[in-house]
């Protein structure tokens, strides 16, 4: 699963490395610990209805999915991710998985990884330490206790997607965030792509995450904690 992870990047460089369309007016602050319920960066496509043009917006989201029919708020605490082989089914998913696609910015994300001495965490990110992009989706739900008109009345929240870990990821947990390559972008947050058929060939034509772990101090552990030293590699337990 991804239940914490990075994004440390400044907005420009999101909207430079996204193709961002549309200008982005408020200012996202990194973090080295990025926890459930956090607003994150998420990148998002909309088609215009009156000039039927479509843009690629950089917007801000609820990490932990609400779905539209949910009678409160609840379901973002466990709704941190979307197994890819269910989310075209699931009900929690599937509207989102057809209609709302997002990339999830990050950095690398955080696993604990059980040892003799307990568990320990490791952060695994891209061999050039590039900017990663989850496959995410996201909903909008309304909150019931604010009227109509109000500007805090629809929430915007979201989810990683996951996928089964293999090879040198799979000893470390069983699932890993399913990563989105750059000449993926443009079909994945494609509007007009609103089948299932299509969304599972989609799913399935992302390739496996070539990411490289390192163990990390156990700083991580606390979520107050908010440094780059939170992705320092601890000496002595480099990966050989």
């Amino acid at each position: 699963m991804c239940g914490r992870y990075v994004m440390a990047r400044s907005t420009g460089d999101l909207v430079a490395s996204f193709d961002i369309d549309e200008p982005y007016e408020g200012q996202i602050p990194p973090s080295y610990n990025v926890a459930p319920t956090d607003e994150v960066p998420i990148v998002i496509e909309r088609r215009s209805s009156a000039e039927r043009e479509q843009s690629r917006q950089l917007a801000s989201a609820r990490w932990g999915l609400v779905p539209s029919w949910s009678k409160d708020r609840k379901a973002a605490a466990r709704l941190i991710n979307a197994r890819m082989e269910t989310v075209t089914g699931k009900p929690s998913f599937r509207q989102a998985a057809a209609k709302r696609r997002a990339l999830v910015a990050a950095d690398g994300y955080f696993e604990w990884q059980k040892t003799d001495t307990g568990k320990m965490p490791v952060y695994l990110h891209g061999a050039d330490e590039g900017l990663l992009a989850f496959a995410g989706l996201y909903e909008y739900w309304p909150d019931p206790s604010l009227p109509e008109g109000h500007p805090d009345k629809w929430l915007r929240t979201c989810t990683v997607i996951t996928t089964q870990a293999t090879d040198s990821l799979g000893h470390i947990h069983d699932r890993t965030p399913l990563i989105v390559p750059r000449d993926f972008y443009s079909d994945w947050l494609d509007p007009e792509t609103t089948s299932t058929a299509d969304v599972q060939q989609l799913l399935d034509a992302i390739p496996e995450p070539k990411l490289v772990p390192r163990m990390v101090s156990t700083q991580v552990n606390n979520v107050r904690n908010n440094g780059h030293e939170l992705i320092e590699p601890v000496t002595g337990l480099l990966w050989e």
